[in-house]
């Protein structure tokens, strides 16, 4: 009887355990095929009518409880507001494209869907190779922990491990420059400060794919040069960069290709020289219409 149960639980082991391997053999399979299908494929990204549509309340809420009380009883109301419409886009591997646009185009919007941050309302997107957004730098810091302690935890978030910090640790405070200041809580930090470690933290390793979004404008003129250099050494490696900057001089420097979006739409894709200066038109076309609305308005009020 006992060796009938020996034999039993033998069996099951044995079952769970070829159970458990074959599991893992399908999991690594498919981590190596969406690895070789990124390693094939000669696109970086593939938007695919892409489409971000917020809620905007009609009426102004003073708190949250009222707020909360007022959706219970439907008695909100809601404008639809698209921040993106109708993208569709390639981006091919080793591109650096610049996003251009006036305030309220849908520059960051983007960023952010390609990101992750932000599900699409509709279409599809496709991404092939790790992304490093550096979106709202030091954003997930812990403002209790000092500097060092965030290193940890803002490199844990990013997909680093201990080791790798530990061997980067140097490497990210010279860059950051903030030297004994390392250890002091980050909620004494300035903004800048904390844009600094951030920046140091999250281009310690070149990526697939990097995004940026106005973080080369961070720090004083000496650290905005270095990180400009930073993002510039990784070219050779044949990273892929979305970029967004105010500054036309900054884009042009950086990025190969550029797109122009407006009012959510995508308008103009291509060459950085051709669509800067279709975007400079735009700008002073632009420029030329807010004379003639104030004289408009002005003229109104007369009458």
């Amino acid at each position: 009887m006992r060796r009938k149960i020996n034999v039993q639980l033998i069996s099951i082991s044995i079952i769970a355990i070829i159970s458990t391997m074959l599991v893992m053999l399908f999991v690594f399979y498919d981590l190596f095929q969406t690895q070789v299908q990124d390693d094939l494929s000669a696109n970086a990204i593939v938007l695919k009518n892409i489409g971000m549509k917020f809620n905007l309340s009609k009426e102004k809420v003073d708190s949250l409880k009222d707020y909360v009380i007022q959706s219970l009883r439907h008695q909100i109301q809601y404008n639809e507001f698209w921040a993106l419409k109708d993208i569709n886009l390639t981006i091919k591997k080793g591109e650096r494209v610049g996003i251009l646009g006036l305030n309220g185009a849908g520059k960051s919007t983007l960023l952010k869907v390609i990101a992750g941050v932000f599900k699409p309302t509709e279409g599809t997107l496709e991404k092939h190779g790790k992304i490093a957004p550096l979106l709202e730098l030091g954003a997930g810091f812990e403002k209790q922990y000092t500097g060092k302690e965030n290193i940890y935890l803002y490199g844990a978030m990013l997909g680093y491990t201990k080791q790798f910090i530990d061997e980067k640790y140097d490497e990210i405070v010279e860059f950051s420059e903030l030297g004994e200041i390392i250890d002091v809580p980050v909620k004494n930090y300035s903004s800048g400060m904390k844009s600094r470690l951030g920046f140091s933290i999250a281009t310690i390793v070149s990526p697939k794919i990097l995004i940026l979004d106005e973080v080369l404008s961070v720090g004083d003129a000496k650290f905005r040069k270095k990180s400009e250099k930073k993002v510039m050494s990784m070219f050779d490696s044949g990273v892929t960069v979305l970029f967004v900057s105010h500054s036309l001089d900054q884009v042009k420097r950086i990025c190969n290709k550029a797109m122009i979006l407006d009012h959510g739409k995508l308008i103009a894709f291509g060459e950085i020289d051709d669509i800067a200066s279709v975007y400079e038109k735009m700008i002073e076309e632009r420029e030329k219409e807010v004379p003639k609305k104030k004289i408009k308005k002005s003229t109104a009020k007369k009458e």
